[in-house]
């Protein structure tokens, strides 16, 4: 079991992290730059990030079964995650990297490495509880984030700013549309889902070579705060949410789900958050990767010790 937990983890996260090395490698020969990376996380931000979120929730069927238990707990360990670390980032001297911290911490990599996650680790049939897991938390992750971003940025905006920016945010517009859309139940035409398909499909590599192409490796040797963010990711944060999870009644494939949602790696849609928002964009490139390379051992021996102590 331990060795098949391994392998599922390698098979979901190591496409990944070649992707990242990929984008440093490149950058290193001289065959893309900052500048790529920065038009490039525009377009993430903007466009196929958007598209990737509204094909997502918007085929995702919300009239079905809704496991109210579940998002619940994943929903208050969320907000109380934030808070916590929101004031855990007031003692960071450095303001420049408040928000990027706690984004880093806090938000991580559900709709893509979560989902495979879940599915390797239950099957194909575990797939619509995880996308009613998504749907229902990818909509207040991304408005915390939108906040904590804002909040800790040099100049804080006032309410009308921030409230301004959240509402105009591509993100929050594509998930509040398609929202709509699979709430109602509203057909889409296949010209519309092929095209956000073909979209979304370039988010994931688009938006990991440019954060390969932004990472400087004297964060790995020097930034004591880069490896707090990990920990606390795949580590701390997992550990929190299963326990109380399972003190709370969850069981079986729904509390793997909370876990295997919980300790997936840091959004990889951080990285051009914050460098569309503001923010220390390098250490959210190396917090996204550094968790990306470590999740595989830990989302592995995570799932080994539920498995072990029968939890799920």
């Amino acid at each position: 079991m331990m060795f098949q937990s391994f392998l599922f983890a390698v098979d979901v996260t190591l496409p990944i992290s070649i992707i990242i090395i990929l984008g440093v490698v490149l950058k290193r020969i001289g065959w893309i730059n900052d500048e790529f990376a920065n038009i490039g996380s525009r377009l993430v931000f903007n466009l196929t990030l958007p598209a990737l979120l509204f094909v997502n929730i918007a085929t995702t069927d919300l009239t079905s079964h809704f496991p109210g238990l579940l998002i619940t707990i994943a929903g208050g360990v969320m907000v109380m995650s934030f808070i916590t670390l929101h004031w855990i980032a007031t003692y960071i001297p450095t303001q420049f990297s408040r928000g990027a911290f706690v984004q880093g911490t806090c938000r991580g990599n559900m709709a893509i490495v979560g989902l495979a996650l879940a599915a390797n680790a239950f099957g194909s049939d575990i797939l619509p509880l995880a996308s009613i897991y998504l749907a229902a938390l990818i909509i207040p992750v991304n408005i915390f984030s939108i906040l904590t971003l804002y909040y800790h940025q040099a100049e804080t905006p006032s309410i009308k700013a921030v409230a301004k920016s959240v509402l105009t945010n591509p993100l929050a517009i594509a998930i509040f549309a398609a929202l709509t859309i699979a709430l109602l139940s509203i057909k889409l035409p296949n010209v519309i889902l092929d095209t956000g398909q073909y979209l979304a499909r370039m988010t994931l590599p688009l938006a990991l070579l440019c954060v390969g192409a932004s990472i400087r490796w004297h964060e790995f040797r020097a930034s004591r705060l880069l490896y707090a963010s990990i920990a606390g990711k795949i580590i701390m944060l997992p550990l929190i949410t299963t326990v109380i999870g399972y003190s709370c009644g969850l069981r079986a494939e729904e509390l793997g789900v909370l876990y295997v949602m919980s300790a997936a790696p840091t959004a990889a849609a951080a990285y051009p958050m914050v460098r569309s928002i503001g923010g220390d964009y390098h250490l959210t490139a190396a917090i996204i990767a550094g968790s990306t390379l470590f999740s595989m051992f830990s989302s592995a021996l995570g799932l080994f010790l539920l498995r072990y102590i029968g939890w799920v």
